[in-house]
């Protein structure tokens, strides 16, 4: 019985001491993601090792060094006069070549400065992915937990109207029709709260996994929200950032400056080489040689110059430079694609961001209007101008309004960031600004 006396006081202290989960900025859960998702580590893990085989190109235009050794003994014998005799002959040679001219050498290190470019745009373009990524699934529980708040207020506004009817139908001042209705209406809303509660779960888990952490709890949004329409005001003015800045057109300019440069690898087929060549070799003969019986040791040293030009290969050459021109030819054409496609991308997410404004102004009037009808409604119920599914049909418009609103925020702030990544502009600090409106620890 003592045990069971002390057990309330241990839950409250327990309690009071757990710790508490706190709201996280949408910059912190893309923080907590940035180092733990696989995909984007992936991406940098590709970035760091084509910078280390760029480096390799390099190595084709510095010098070379070698070192050889080697030892062999031998054994001379001779009948008259009987000569029998053991030497060794150690040698040592170390020779060096520097490139003076190498047109393919020189074409593999540009290609690869530009491959580097490629790399480098491809990173930038999972970084912006994951900035989407992120900030899709911290929309999504926020929405999430709207809506499942918007049902249970339904729920309970609905459950007031049950009990109205039930007592008006005791009274006799209404039938049994209204009772039914309204239950009908009450078992509906159950069931989307029931549906409301597994998407908040599932939205969640979806969250916590990309953050590599449980319990991510959003900072909710800021009340009242002020919506900016996108800077520069002209979908042209966008389109022409991404000309520069989209990992896209970036990477498929760069594809066509590796063709090109495969042309010119291709056109070094013909073209001659020189290197710039010396050397240094010692032997030793140690009890003589098959000549000698005295010891002995000799140098050679060695500088010049090696050239050498192709004469002819088969044609292969010449065919190799017609597959290259071809290919040059798909480069362009796949980088015109990808100038065409972002810029529909752009303006696509343009007009999206304004539509999507301007929705969000209609929503908020239409909430207004659903409010006030709502409250008519009510006020008719109440003096019998009105009857019971005229109040439940104002009650669902106002609350699915109240989603439809909530939802199209959110649309309008992922839709800016859409915009930002459709021309490749999207950062981490654009995180940063739409931190500005979140209630922080809310």
């Amino acid at each position: 019985m003592k045990l069971l006396r002390l057990l309330p006081l241990s839950l409250a202290l327990g309690a009071t001491f757990a710790p508490v989960a706190r709201a996280e900025s949408l910059l912190a859960v893309y923080d907590a993601a940035r180092a733990y998702d696989a995909s984007f580590q992936s991406a940098k893990a590709q970035y760091d090792a084509n910078l280390y085989k760029a480096e390799q190109a390099r190595a084709g235009l510095l010098p070379s060094a070698n070192l050889a050794a080697a030892v062999s003994r031998s054994q001379f014998t001779l009948d008259n006069p009987t000569v029998d005799r053991g030497f060794a002959v150690p040698t040592a040679t170390v020779s060096a070549s520097q490139p003076l001219y190498r047109p393919l050498n020189y074409a593999n290190y540009q290609q690869a400065q530009v491959a580097l470019v490629q790399s480098e745009a491809q990173l930038n373009s999972a970084g912006q992915d994951l900035i989407m990524r992120v900030s899709q699934a911290y929309f999504d529980v926020l929405a999430a937990k709207d809506t499942l708040a918007f049902v249970q207020a339904q729920k309970a506004a609905v459950a007031e109207q049950l009990a109205s009817a039930k007592r008006n139908f005791e009274v006799g001042t209404s039938t049994i029709t209204d009772t039914r209705e309204a239950q009908a209406r009450y078992d509906l809303v159950i069931a989307q709260e029931i549906q409301a509660e597994n998407d908040l779960r599932v939205k969640k888990l979806a969250l916590d996994t990309l953050a590599g952490k449980s319990n991510v709890l959003p900072d909710p949004l800021a009340v009242p929200l002020v919506l900016t329409a996108p800077q520069p005001a002209d979908p042209e003015a966008w389109v022409s950032q991404a000309e520069a800045a989209s990992p896209s057109i970036v990477t498929a300019r760069a594809g066509l400056d590796v063709a090109k440069l495969e042309t010119e690898k291709a056109r070094a087929g013909h073209k001659p080489t020189l290197d710039l060549t010396a050397s240094y070799n010692v032997i030793r003969n140690i009890n003589g040689s098959a000549s000698s019986p005295l010891d002995s040791r000799s140098t050679l040293t060695t500088v010049g110059l090696s050239f050498n030009l192709p004469l002819f290969a088969g044609f292969a050459t010449q065919n190799r430079i017609r597959e290259t021109l071809l290919l040059e030819d798909k480069a362009q054409a796949d980088l015109d694609f990808a100038r065409r496609s972002v810029g529909q991308g752009v303006r696509t997410a343009y007009f999206g961001v304004v539509s999507g404004q301007g929705q969000v102004r209609a929503l908020e009037a239409a909430e207004a209007s659903s409010q006030s009808a709502l409250e008519a409604n009510q006020l008719g119920y109440q003096v019998g101008v009105r009857i019971n599914i005229d109040v439940l049909n104002s009650q669902s418009q106002l609350y699915q309004t109240k989603r439809d609103l909530a939802q199209a925020r959110y649309n309008v702030l992922l839709g800016l960031l859409k915009l930002r990544q459709a021309n490749g502009t999207l950062m981490p600090d654009d995180l940063t600004r739409l931190n500005g409106l979140l209630a922080a620890g809310g």
